[in-house]
């Protein structure tokens, strides 16, 4: 096999992850494993109340996690398949008044960590809680050193009955989730949200390289507006792919945002771009799409091959956009790419993948234009 064989197929299977545990044991406290989970808790299966990003729930799966429905395999390919299979963009809401919480998880795969990005990220479970004034924050995050984690998330919480959002692994799957509070405390399951924006894309919308789930841009931009969101982000295969595009029409989507130009060149980006489109569009005549631009490697300022790969990508996606227009596709929204990790070359990880400066500027740059895409139209008296 050539080197140039080798590192695409490596790339179409995502990244290898670290296999061994890491060694927590000489670790400061702060920085070890969460405390394991107290006796005699109730446990709430969050499969009997539904999770958000979740698609199309009433179709049969393989695994209840799955983004994908069981239809999918044999469909789409076999990697975005077998990537669909992460639990990428899941997120579970729930209230409560205990004072601390607690979760029981299996991870599907031993692979709790990658090179280049924690095991937080990769594997662990993510909590917000909405303050007083129904702002999102952060609450606490799993450290996960096992398949199967058993943990108190969080203790000593602030007395009073709140809601919290609990993000599901990015580049893991799941085989059960369950949250547990003491006995007698309050506990309510809330039901996943309608007309979710629809997120397809790459790596980058899959979540490498955040550290934690609720830090990938599709993440920070559903806390910002308020809305349910929807990952098909598939590491190193979001293609504009028509087999993925038939899953998208399924939707009852508030908006699609096509992310795929990292993973494409400009030949594919003019053949696929303007059919995916118009696939969505024949199933959903109203419905925002908004095309975004390749962001650019932090440090193609000094490497003229890849500097020209982004502009060629960008300029592929533009006329689609313009042939698009041209023909009456009405709707349509554009992001541009040169700067969505800032322009200070500090946002990404490797240079590709977002660090959570880079998923936070992105976001920047999303809100508005979903903002303008989903505004109430005003009709014309």
């Amino acid at each position: 096999m050539t080197t140039r064989l080798f590192l695409s197929a490596l790339l179409s299977t995502s990244i290898v992850f670290a296999q061994k545990a890491p060694d927590v044991s000489r670790l400061d406290p702060a920085m070890g494993v969460n405390k394991q989970a107290a006796d005699n808790l109730e446990w709430h299966d969050v499969t009997t109340w539904g999770v958000e990003g979740r698609i199309l729930p009433d179709q049969q799966r393989k695994s209840w996690f799955d983004r994908l429905p069981a239809s999918a395999e044999g469909k789409v390919t076999p990697n975005v398949w077998n990537l669909s299979r992460d639990s990428s963009g899941m997120m579970v809401r729930f209230k409560t008044d205990a004072t601390a919480i607690h979760v029981h998880y299996k991870l599907t795969k031993a692979g709790l960590g990658m090179p280049h990005m924690p095991a937080t990220g990769v594997s662990g479970v993510d909590l917000y809680a909405r303050d007083k004034n129904g702002k999102w924050k952060w609450v606490q995050v799993t450290k996960p050193a096992a398949q199967e984690v058993k943990a108190e998330i969080i203790k000593g919480l602030a007395q009073g009955e709140r809601e919290y959002a609990a993000y599901l692994p990015l580049y893991n799957g799941v085989e059960f989730l369950k949250i547990g509070v003491a006995k007698g405390a309050k506990f309510t399951g809330l039901a996943p949200r309608e007309k979710p924006v629809v997120f397809y894309g790459t790596s980058i919308t899959h979540g490498a390289c955040a550290s934690r789930p609720g830090m990938v841009h599709t993440g920070i931009l559903g806390r910002k507006l308020d809305m349910p969101v929807v990952n098909l982000g598939f590491s190193g295969n979001g293609k504009m792919d028509a087999a993925v595009g038939d899953y998208l029409v399924q939707l009852d989507a508030a908006c699609y945002v096509i992310d795929c130009l990292p993973n494409m060149n400009a030949a594919l980006v003019t053949e696929r771009c303007v059919p995916l489109v118009k696939q969505l569009r024949a199933a959903k005549p109203e419905t925002p799409i908004i095309l975004v631009e390749d962001r650019r490697f932090t440090n193609d300022w000094i490497t003229p091959e890849k500097q020209k790969f982004h502009s060629d990508n960008h300029a592929a996606l533009k006329a689609a956009y313009t042939a698009l227009q041209k023909s009456g596709v009405k709707n349509l929204h554009y992001i541009r790419g040169d700067n969505l990790y800032g322009t200070d070359t500090e946002g990404a990880t490797d240079a590709s993948h977002a660090s959570d400066l880079g998923f936070m500027r992105q976001a920047q740059v999303f809100e508005p234009v979903l903002r303008r895409a989903m505004a109430p139209k005003k009709v014309k008296k």
